[in-house]
């Protein structure tokens, strides 16, 4: 084929996926993401990606949900997935909704359940999920995907951890709109955890449907749903089957698996916001004060959920 045959199939193939875009706007196919059309009652599940996300819509959709079996074949579809599902569909949902969320703070959420989570194991999970995806190879430096991590160039929505998280609770910390979940206190007493949820929620959840919640939810339960359904997934369905989602579900882990080069790089730049959200810092190290103040005047007091722990 010469150089004009190769431009005009080029062309066409350009036209033809103009076509198919269009056509998808139209009958409104198209994933919405950001842009997806809010009512007032709906309440968006956000975190960075790693923090817990999947876990605690598995906790909400088998409390919500009780006479669903909720798998990785439907969850997308119970906690509501506008990077996946299309608009159409999105749209004929009775209110009110459940929709997640990994985007950087948005005005137009009415009201937010946030999942934080260490960025020193979120960092860790990251990694896994690159090897997962074949986005690294499995001895890929882990200094340098530190390096990358803090750059807020490992992860798919724009922003770092640090631009994530600080986005949202300068915003909205101390909202009564807004509730606060630490992954780790999850981890500790994920019951507790879910039923603050469910109070956020309005919903009038008993303890043995919290507890039940809880138990169908467990690190162990979706494990075996991960090897029955994980391939109906948009998140792992194209993804290496011998590198677990699941991981270990605990929290710490990063003390075994981080140089501790790449422990000072995220202390570094989050000291002062991590310790503000109650995470330990190493030994020695002490935040920028001219952040910390600039953390305690912005966000101001911790949260209960923080000065407890």
């Amino acid at each position: 084929m010469g150089t004009t045959g190769k431009a005009q199939l080029l062309l066409s193939i350009i036209n033809g996926r103009r076509i198919v875009a269009g056509a998808k706007l139209l009958l409104r196919l198209h994933a919405p993401g950001r842009n997806v059309p809010i009512l007032p009652d709906d309440a968006f599940l956000v975190s960075y990606g790693k923090s817990g996300t999947t876990w605690t819509s598995f906790l909400i959709a088998n409390l919500v949900h009780p006479g669903t079996a909720v798998t990785f074949g439907n969850i997308n579809e119970l906690i509501l997935d506008p990077d996946v599902l299309p608009k159409r569909r999105l749209v004929r949902v009775a209110s009110p909704r459940i929709l997640k969320s990994h985007y950087c703070f948005e005005p137009r959420y009415p009201r937010v359940i946030y999942v934080v989570r260490d960025p020193r194991d979120v960092l860790v999970s990251q990694f896994h999920m690159h090897r997962k995806r074949n986005a690294i190879a499995d001895d890929y430096p882990m200094e340098k995907f530190a390096t990358r991590f803090v750059a807020g160039q490992t992860s798919v929505y724009p922003g770092s951890w640090g631009e994530h998280v600080g986005s949202w609770l300068a915003a909205r910390n101390s909202h009564p709109d807004f509730l606060l979940v630490r992954y780790e206190d999850m981890v500790s007493d994920a019951g507790r955890e879910l039923a603050r949820v469910a109070t956020f929620l309005k919903i009038d959840a008993k303890p043995e449907q919290i507890a039940r919640a809880v138990a169908l939810s467990s690190a162990d339960q979706m494990r075996q749903l991960e090897k029955t359904s994980a391939h109906l997934w948009s998140t792992t369905k194209a993804t290496r089957q011998d590198v677990p989602f699941v991981r270990s579900a605990t929290s710490g882990g990063w003390r075994s698996s981080l140089p501790k080069s790449s422990v000072a790089v995220i202390e570094g730049a989050w000291g002062s916001l991590m310790r503000w959200l109650g995470y330990e810092l190493s030994p020695g190290v002490e935040p920028n004060q001219s952040s910390s103040r600039f953390h305690e005047s912005v966000l101001g007091t911790p949260p209960s959920c923080v000065a407890a722990s």
